[in-house]
């Protein structure tokens, strides 16, 4: 079946001689695979880049009422003034207000009990005020909650600057530049641990800060690691006894350990690392709960005695075959849990009080409020905190969250996301169908739509992303609600190399199996024509970075399966990206996408990567989108797919490309410009599928 593109009556105008374009100007023709965009310093990378950028705004240019129209249609239908949870700390309340007219919010605190004496400790809307950018990394506060330590970027490039201020009202201080993210302050108040990037932007150490009234000393060196596939991170435990850092590789971890009242020490490897072996810590005192999967692919939960971890650990949750382990957390009391069910691809959360001997006195799952949905334990700060925090939404349900009480089981509702407008939750249906892949497996398939449209094919947006296990529980989107007032259904493709039905799912789509990513996005989009739910000359895809990926290859499979696709930030060059270990993040991936020094890999990889397999084929209308900060996916992938298509000449429709000269890898940092990107980007989508002049 061969899908058209829709037609529109809004086509710019063109001269009788129309003036070249950009690739037409800008082709090498010693390069025409089109590398030398590589080279950042190079002044007609720029010239190039914002031809495109001209090209694709004169081609929107009939579109731009549409997009004005969707962008003030989202914001009418959200609370656009947002007041964040309190959190009540050891001395302090804490809290985040955003205006209704500003990008980024303001922090504010009061001693615990007076909330008359609230006062502003971090305003972000004023410190992004003189940049084009802001980012903040990460926020800490000293355990005595008198230091505010915290990490932000202003240019997208994901380089970090660590701030240091006394609350409430002390001046910022800058204490050093190009750090990592992460902070993690020590018990003793005085010490603070970050983290540093080696030249290919790998967290790749761990430094101690020693601070007095203030003052920073001389940072020391804690811990390296010299494995390019490997990368450091930073936590404690919520006993506050611990420091766990953290050393990992996408299928390989090793932890080591800090007394948190004592960073001066030297850390103590908790258990050396074994190829392929994943585990992580939690702690209670006296014991240690290791989440691991060695001789367990699905993991298993053992406990070990905090002061002889060597000795035999004891089974607390043994290895399953239906249900994933995803994540733990522990309290006085015993442990909160997370786990998937393979089957139905839900996670849930589950409760165990234990008693001194690790006996459960209660085991129980917490209630769903409906399935599909996404379910996740919130902020608790406190070890002994028998109330938990849950946050939970769906595709019809917006965001809210609850306060359980785990004595008496009661519920209560803290905050509701409000929904204005004519479209609300009510108003919506989700279902979820499961398509057949190539080799038999079943695919879950996400659907939602206005329920007054039910019974007959809508034009639909297919959502992928499949990599890195990442799971696509089902989330709410305001913005969404522009599409769905259209008659357009949103579907969500969990295809293998995603989390969605756990760990086994994730393993099936990575290394010599990431073509079932492919095959499964296919299969996804063939049952929602056969099963009646999309109309099947109006699909368009859409993936953003290893969706991108996910999308781009599919399009080299099939061009005909779509009359358009959104590829944002596109991982698209795969294997030069993965033959260059002096690319940020590039060495780190190869537990991924497999290492092309070997053979094997190399033409795994030479097999599905995008722009090496582009053929003069009927590819669909799209709409590319990049960033010049972006360090994880370099804004030349998306250029060179840009150019070799346009040179080829056999797209069934334009192919746009818009580069954000001004962002990183994750687009817009301020709300409204994000807000008005996607706009952008929904208007595209609209017009391929036949829809710019529907209105709700």
């Amino acid at each position: 079946m061969k899908a058209q593109p829709p037609h529109h009556s809004s086509t710019i105008a063109t001269n009788s001689e129309p003036s070249p374009s950009p690739v037409e100007r800008f082709r090498r023709t010693d390069d025409p695979e089109w590398h030398w965009l590589e080279e950042r310093d190079d002044a007609r990378v720029q010239a190039f880049l914002e031809a495109a950028n001209e090209e694709s705004q004169a081609w929107m240019a009939p579109l731009e009422s549409l997009v004005e129209r969707l962008y003030h249609g989202h914001l009418a239908r959200r609370e656009l003034a947002v007041h964040g949870l309190r959190t009540a700390l050891d001395h302090y309340t804490y809290w985040s207000e955003t205006a209704v007219d500003a990008d980024y919010p303001v922090w504010w605190r009061h001693p615990n009990g007076r909330a008359e004496q609230a006062s502003v400790f971090l305003d972000l809307q004023a410190r992004a005020m003189p940049e084009h950018y802001l980012e903040l990394g990460d926020m800490a506060l000293s355990p005595n909650e008198r230091w505010l330590a915290w990490t932000e970027d202003t240019s997208g490039d994901e380089r970090f600057s660590l701030y240091l201020k006394e609350l409430p009202d002390g001046e910022p201080h800058l204490l050093l530049e190009e750090v990592g993210a992460e902070l993690t302050w020590a018990e003793d108040n005085v010490t603070l641990l970050f983290t540093r990037y080696d030249a290919t932007q790998r967290p790749d150490s761990i430094w101690r800060l020693p601070l007095s009234e203030g003052q920073a000393g001389e940072p020391s060196l804690i811990l390296r690691e010299d494995d390019p596939e490997f990368w450091l991170g930073l936590g404690k435990t919520r006993s506050r006894q611990w420091l766990v850092l953290e050393i990992a590789s996408k299928d390989t971890s090793e932890c080591h350990l800090l007394p948190a009242l004592s960073p001066e020490q030297t850390p103590r490897c908790f258990r050396p690392r074994e190829k392929g072996v994943e585990y992580g810590l939690e702690h209670r005192p006296g014991h240690f709960y290791v989440l691991h999967n060695r001789d367990a692919p699905h993991f298993r939960l053992d406990v070990a005695d905090e002061h002889d971890v060597e000795a035999q650990w004891q089974s607390l949750i043994g290895h399953r075959d239906d249900t994933t382990l995803e994540d733990v957390e522990a309290f006085d009391w015993g442990l909160a849990i997370s786990e998937r069910d393979h089957h139905e691809a839900q996670v849930r959360i589950r409760i165990i009080e234990l008693d001194a001997c690790h006996r459960a006195r209660c085991d129980e799952h917490l209630t769903l409020p409906e399935s599909p949905c996404s379910v996740m334990l919130g902020d608790v700060p406190h070890f002994d905190s028998r109330r938990l925090r849950l946050r939970e939404e769906s595709f019809v349900m917006p965001v809210r969250w609850l306060e359980h009480d785990l004595d008496s089981g009661e519920r209560v509702v803290l905050k509701s996301q409000p929904i204005h407008g004519n479209l609300q939750p009510a108003d919506l249906c989700c279902e979820r169908i499961w398509a057949r892949a190539h080799d038999g497996e079943r695919i879950p398939v996400s659907v939602v739509m206005r329920a007054d449209l039910t019974g007959h094919p809508l034009p639909t947006l297919l959502y992928g992303y499949g990599a890195y296990g990442e799971v696509l529980d089902p989330w709410f989107s305001v913005a969404r609600l522009e599409l769905l007032a259209r008659g357009v259904a949103f579907a969500v493709a969990h295809v293998r190399g995603g989390g969605d039905r756990g760990e086994p799912w994730y393993l099936a789509g990575k290394l010599e199996h990431k073509e079932n990513s492919f095959r499964d996005f296919l299969a996804a989009r063939n049952a929602l024509v056969e099963k009646g739910l999309s109309d099947g000359e109006r699909i368009a895809a859409y993936g953003a970075s290893a969706g991108g990926l996910l999308v781009g290859a599919s399009l080299n499979l099939a061009p005909e399966a779509f009359c358009a696709a959104v590829l944002d930030v596109p991982f698209v060059d795969v294997l030069r990206t993965m033959e260059n270990p002096d690319l940020p993040l590039t060495t780190a991936e190869y537990t991924e996408w497999g290492n092309p020094d070997e053979p094997g890999a190399r033409n795994r990889i030479r097999a599905y990567s995008p722009l090496d397999n582009l053929s003069p084929q009927p590819y669909p209308t799209l709409f590319l989108q990049g960033s010049w900060h972006d360090s994880r996916v370099p804004y030349w992938e998306p250029a060179k797919l840009y150019a070799r298509l346009t040179e080829m000449g056999t797209a069934r429709g334009p192919v746009l490309l818009r580069t954000d000269m001004a962002a990183g890898h994750g687009g817009a940092s301020g709300r409204f410009k994000a807000w008005h990107d996607n706009a952008r980007q929904d208007a595209f989508i609209l017009w391929a599928l036949g829809l710019a002049h529907k209105e709700p």
